[in-house]
């Protein structure tokens, strides 16, 4: 492949260098901040060789090369448009600019959750594990082994309100380290665990008002908003308290006063507004059943491609930490919608005659049935928008059987045959059951609408 050739088509596609603001790369896709986007034709750059798929997402024009390709198109793309490396992080702060409200609060969710997925899925996938051994009797709950492995199943979501309160200050512009320190006063052992707290709690009298001592480990939002007025606070407190002091009385007072407010104020309203949402969630799932399923599987990926899927991670963690919730009910129905559009995409080899479809398309399907559907979506079923709707109705199938057959997961992040990890216990049949289904039903759909699946189209 010649990459200085492939770069030299596509420049000009975008508008010509004088367009292009900023340009970095992720694991498959040219990430391009542009200054003008309705200079760029979309659909020609859709057919130069090597490109498996274009599209507009998070103020960015985003070209699909694919891993161990669009790092080499890059180092000649930097070269060619004569412009500096940029980090994916410059790159999304320029095209940030370009976001609507709600697609800004979704990139900032998806920014402070990103970071501590991995802690998620590990501490998921071996409570996971843990509960198939509880559920077979194969090990005593009182065996040492037993008892130290779930100690390490459950740390993340008991401190995770630390973690969170980490990178929400980073994000925030706030000191990372402060945010922890708040996290750390919301989980502080003087605080009765918020997982037994049905043992019962105590409350304290604090200028007049009456605190329950409750902790909010495994909750989200009272540490997302006690972050955010605490970020704020620290800036004020920057401003006027002289340089000379400042190292000693900003992070004093910061954490004085946050600590306070987040403790009889934010805390009490952050979990009320969390726990709102897992119940409005947990019943409409509970009353709606397998419909709830129909609709949310059917709209997940419509929702992707707005880029607003990404806060759903915080809805998901809120749920994992609910303890009268403790499971992940969405991301079953977000992965027969990835699944599903991975057999729609399937469906277009079986269609089209074009050498180059069928290059992409097959690579395409077996990324999204792991979870990773841009390549499914933009590159093949969106440019024939009818395989896009038919992994939408494989998205409803599925969706509604993984709700009806109860299946849940006990972290956040994989989807597809990599979720199968996370399966709560006596629910992987049923898992993939679902899989099979969603992906049937989009690659029969796919296949029996009628479009023409050639690159000219």
């Amino acid at each position: 492949m010649d990459y200085q050739q492939i770069v030299r088509q596509l420049i000009p596609l975008l508008g010509g260098k004088e367009n292009i603001a900023s340009a970095a790369h992720c694991a498959t896709r040219l990430r391009l901040v542009l200054a003008d986007d309705a200079l760029a034709d979309t659909q020609a750059i859709g057919q130069l060789d090597g490109v498996k798929g274009c599209f507009r997402n998070a103020g960015q024009m985003q070209v699909i090369f694919g891993t161990g390709v669009v790092n080499k198109v890059y180092a000649a793309f930097i070269t060619e448009a004569g412009i500096g490396e940029s980090s994916k992080a410059e790159a999304a702060n320029l095209a940030a600019r370009k976001l609507n409200p709600f697609q800004r609060i979704a990139r900032l969710l998806s920014n402070i959750f990103v970071p501590i997925i991995p802690a998620i899925v590990a501490s998921g996938l071996l409570m996971g594990l843990l509960g198939m051994v509880k559920t077979y009797g194969w090990v005593s709950a009182d065996n040492a082994l037993y008892v130290m492995l779930d100690m390490c199943s459950s740390a993340a979501f008991i401190i995770l309100p630390i973690l969170i309160g980490f990178t929400a200050a980073r994000e925030f512009g706030g000191n990372p380290y402060l945010g922890a320190t708040l996290g750390g006063i919301l989980t502080h052992p003087a605080l009765t665990n918020a997982w037994g707290v049905a043992s019962g709690f105590h409350t304290m009298n604090v200028m007049g008002f009456d605190v329950a001592m409750i902790g909010y480990q495994g909750t989200v939002f009272p540490v997302l908003l006690a972050v955010w007025f605490m970020s704020l606070l620290e800036k004020q407190l920057r401003r006027v308290i002289p340089d000379a002091l400042d190292l000693i009385l900003t992070p004093f007072f910061t954490v004085i006063i946050s600590g306070f407010v987040a403790l009889l104020v934010i805390g009490p309203a952050g979990r009320a507004l969390g726990d709102g949402i897992s119940l409005v969630l947990s019943t409409l799932i509970a009353h709606a059943g397998w419909l709830a399923g129909l609709v949310f599987g059917g709209l997940y990926s419509a929702i992707v491609i707005t880029g607003i899927h990404h806060s759903f991670h915080a809805v998901e963690a809120g749920l994992l930490g609910n303890p009268t919730i403790g499971v992940n009910f969405l991301l079953p129905i977000w992965a027969m919608a990835n699944v599903a559009q991975g057999g729609a995409c399937l469906a277009v080899w079986f269609k089209t005659r074009d050498a180059k479809i069928k290059a992409i398309t097959l690579p395409s399907a077996f990324s999204a049935v792991l979870g990773i559907t841009e390549a499914a979506i933009f590159g093949i079923n969106l440019r024939f928008v009818k395989p896009f709707i038919a992994g939408l109705v494989g998205g409803a199938a599925g969706g509604a059987w993984v709700v009806a057959s109860h299946v849940y997961m006990t972290a956040v992040g994989l989807t597809g045959l990599p979720g199968m990890a996370i399966v709560k216990g006596g629910s992987l049949l049923n898992y993939m059951t679902g899989m099979a289904i969603a992906f049937s039903v989009a690659f029969i759909v796919s296949l029996l609408l009628k479009y023409r699946a050639e690159s000219e189209a």
